[in-house]
């Protein structure tokens, strides 16, 4: 299983941000547990159908120094259709 961030280019409160996904959400889970980001930063069904952590540029540096995979916009979409879900529920077949 992998773990992806994307570029940090939205700018939010003074600093840039990203998204952290993974295929897997406990993957995704122990991962963010271990960069050190809390439960209540995650971001997933009913609020979005993608499972992801928004996290700071800063964070992005730890989370690839840890083994996560640097993704460009496109590739972050193709993570993004293939762990989305449905009312928190499903997987939806990408």
């Amino acid at each position: 299983m992998a773990v992806y961030v994307d570029e940090a280019i939205w700018l939010w409160q003074g600093r840039l941000w990203c998204h952290l996904m993974a295929d897997d959400l406990a993957e995704l889970h122990r991962f963010a547990a271990r960069l050190g980001l809390h439960l209540s930063s995650y971001q997933g069904p009913p609020k979005t159908t993608a499972p992801h952590y928004d996290i700071t540029g800063v964070e992005r540096d730890r989370a690839m120094r840890m083994g996560a995979i640097a993704c460009s916009r496109e590739e972050i979409v193709a993570v993004f259709r293939r762990v989305r879900v449905r009312a928190g529920k499903e997987r939806v077949a990408a």
